[in-house]
């Protein structure tokens, strides 16, 4: 385990999935994908992806009470991202109970190359633009994850916590989505651009290596 990620963070999926809260999932060694490095559709049934801003963590977030100041103060890093979602259920004619069993629709992830202490970064109103080729595809800024993605992040923080595994120095958090989900196939190219950030690519090829 390397991480964990932020699903339902959209009040509108929310509203479609009749729940008022997002859920979460682990990251694995296993999805994190070299950015520029090939990956195999072969490896996902159907896959859609979404830039994201992740979070690296300095230190643990253990303590009882955990606001988005807190957040920010135990944050090493944060990083452009691309989160490529999948699921196991046709169609992806889900409830919140199959995207709950399916680790919240986890896929792979591709962290960019640049990251950045979160001090006098306004995450809340940092662009987000994603292109397939030279399309755009998607847009929207760091507010569509529940008004600020340290917001989301303190969520998880005090929902893991109550489980009993809380978040700890040098995991990945996977804060939500900027905007909407596109599908994925084998030949596209993305690239999300997040205003302070920078860039992070994910180039999609045939095969199941």
């Amino acid at each position: 385990m390397v991480g964990r990620k932020i699903g339902l963070t959209s009040p509108a999926v929310q509203a479609q999935l009749g729940v008022s809260q997002p859920d979460f999932g682990t990251l694995l060694a296993t999805m994190d994908c070299p950015p520029g490095s090939p990956i195999h559709t072969g490896r996902l049934l159907q896959p859609k992806i979404e830039a994201e801003v992740a979070f690296v963590l300095a230190r643990d977030l253990d303590a009882p009470d955990i606001g988005p100041d807190d957040v920010l103060a135990a944050t090493e890093s944060v990083v452009a991202a691309l989160e490529i979602v999948d699921s196991r259920v046709a169609g992806w004619d889900i409830s919140i109970v199959d995207t709950v069993a399916d680790n919240a629709s986890s896929g792979l992830f591709t962290l960019g190359p640049e990251r950045r202490p979160p001090g006098g970064l306004d995450l809340a109103a940092c662009p987000m633009s994603l292109r397939r080729g030279e399309e755009e595809v998607s847009a929207g800024s760091g507010a569509a994850c529940l008004g600020h993605p340290a917001v989301a992040v303190a969520w998880l923080a005090a929902t893991a916590r109550s489980y009993g595994q809380p978040l700890r120095a040098g995991e990945i958090v996977l804060s939500g989505a900027l905007g909407p989900m596109v599908p994925v196939r084998a030949g596209d190219r993305f690239t999300a651009e997040i205003g302070g950030l920078g860039q992070v690519t994910a180039v999609f090829a045939g095969g199941t290596r």
